[in-house]
């Protein structure tokens, strides 16, 4: 019991992470109605960021760290949004899901050939200690990344419910021109939406990044499994971005420990697979109709 414990809260660590940048993808949809398929890159480069001020900067790892958040949210934030996005907004679809191909490609590349493509140590963040719970023996790494990922989701559910600038980001997701008629800057509610994004992948880097350390092509796993995590949840909701990312999480650690490691990389497609089968809308999600 004490092992299924510590792969149940190991798993949940993992996940929560996942879903940090399953929620980004979900931002991403309300706001500008595309998938952003740079969001695993979007995760693997703060990594490179913070590692740039402490290796090259000589910073301390506060410091590095507030580097890495401030560049992430202007570059995979601002830029993004003004330069790839906003161009193509009339248009979005499939015009601007290539765009999102291409710069993760751009942004893929760019790294293994400005940092090398050797896997870079990344500093921990939290003490390598361990505790235990309920007699399972569990790292305080853990533990804390469960529970960082968590009061972020919290505070940023508070945040869009319960602030006015939250309700006009909702606002404007659900019906931009009607919250454009209402008095709504819906290009700054579209932008809020891209920063929050770049803060949200920014801070999954920093937290996943001591264990699998930093790599060009993380950003490919974490990219894909993040992607089956909101449409398993519910591409429409951030709880269910939540939901999908805590699940495949704790699937994953189970499936590794108790059948095979084998099999854990297709774990996610068949839950994506059984879960379309079932419930396309996802298992919080809503089914939204559109005029065509």
């Amino acid at each position: 019991m004490s092992e299924f414990l510590q792969v149940v809260l190991s798993g949940l660590a993992t996940g929560s992470i996942y879903a940090l940048a399953a929620i980004g993808f979900t931002l991403v949809w309300q706001a500008a109605q595309t998938v952003n398929f740079a969001q695993g890159e979007f995760v693997m480069l703060p990594a490179f960021f913070v590692l740039i001020a402490l290796h090259w900067l000589g910073w301390p790892l506060w410091a590095a760290l507030a580097f890495g958040l401030v560049i992430s949210v202007l570059v995979l934030g601002y830029l993004f949004k003004r330069l790839i996005v906003q161009p193509m907004l009339p248009s979005t679809g499939l015009p601007l899901i290539i765009a999102t191909m291409a710069l993760s490609i751009l942004l893929k590349e760019g790294a293994k050939q400005f940092y090398g493509a050797e896997a870079q140590p990344y500093p921990p963040l939290f003490p390598q200690t361990t505790m235990s719970i309920g007699g399972a023996i569990v790292s305080m790494q853990d533990i804390l990344n469960l529970v960082v990922s968590l009061a972020v989701v919290v505070a940023l559910t508070l945040f869009l419910n319960r602030t006015r600038t939250g309700r006009c980001i909702q606002a404007t997701a659900q019906n931009p021109q009607v919250a454009e008629i209402l008095g709504v800057n819906t290009r700054r509610m579209v932008l809020y939406t891209f920063l929050i994004n770049a803060a949200l992948a920014a801070l999954a880097s920093m937290l996943i990044s001591p264990v699998y350390l930093a790599k060009f092509s993380n950003g490919e796993t974490l990219g894909i499994v993040a992607f089956i995590a909101a449409i398993v949840g519910g591409f429409n909701q951030i709880r269910g971005a939540l939901v999908g990312g805590l699940l495949i999480g704790v699937l994953d650690n189970l499936t590794a420990t108790y059948v095979t490691a084998s099999y854990r990389a297709a774990l996610p497609l068949v839950l994506l697979i059984i879960i379309i089968l079932w419930r396309p809308q996802g298992l919080l999600g809503t089914s939204e109709g559109r005029q065509v």
